[in-house]
C-alpha cells in the first residue's frame, strides 16, 4: 500500500467514531474528568456496533527488550487507537504519545480526541512499513 493510500485506511470506520465523538461531547458538553469520556464514549461506540477494548495493554520494546508498557484508551475494530484527553487545547506533546503508541504497535491509524472547551480531534496515520521493530510479512 502507497504512503498516499494509507492516510485514507479506515477512512468510514473514523467517520463513525468522530460522529460518536461529537454525541457524546453534545450529551455531556465541557468539564468532566477523562475518565467519565471514556466510560460514555465506551458506551456510544458500542451502541452504534464497534467492537473496542478499554484500556488495553500494550508493551513497549527498544530493538527486543521490552522497556515498558503502556494502555491504550480504547482501541476500536482492532484497527484504531484512541487517545482521549479533557485538555484545554490538544498540544504537540498529545500528538507525539499517540504518534508514539502507533510505533509501538501494528496499528496505523490513531484519533486524538479532546473533549475540551472546544471539541477538536486529529488523525494521524503511521504506516507499518516505516516501523523497523515491527516483524514484516511477505
Amino acid at each position: 500500500m502507497k504512503d498516499s493510500e494509507i492516510n485514507f485506511k479506515h477512512s468510514e470506520l473514523t467517520g463513525q467514531i468522530i460522529k460518536a465523538f461529537y454525541k457524546v461531547y453534545n450529551v455531556l458538553g465541557y468539564g468532566f474528568l477523562e475518565k467519565v469520556y471514556e466510560n460514555a464514549f465506551l458506551i456510544e461506540l458500542r451502541k452504534i456496533g464497534l467492537l473496542c477494548s478499554q484500556q488495553y495493554p500494550i508493551d513497549v520494546f527498544y530493538e527486543t527488550e521490552k522497556v515498558g508498557y503502556y494502555y491504550a484508551d480504547i482501541i476500536v475494530e482492532g484497527k484504531i487507537i484512541l487517545e482521549l484527553k479533557a485538555a484545554e487545547a490538544l498540544s504537540t506533546e498529545h500528538e507525539a504519545q499517540l504518534t508514539n503508541y502507533l510505533r509501538a504497535t501494528d496499528i496505523e491509524v490513531g484519533l486524538l480526541i479532546n473533549f475540551g472547551k472546544e471539541p477538536q480531534f486529529k488523525r494521524k496515520v503511521f504506516s507499518n512499513n516505516h516501523k523497523p521493530n515491527l516483524k514484516k510479512s511477505s
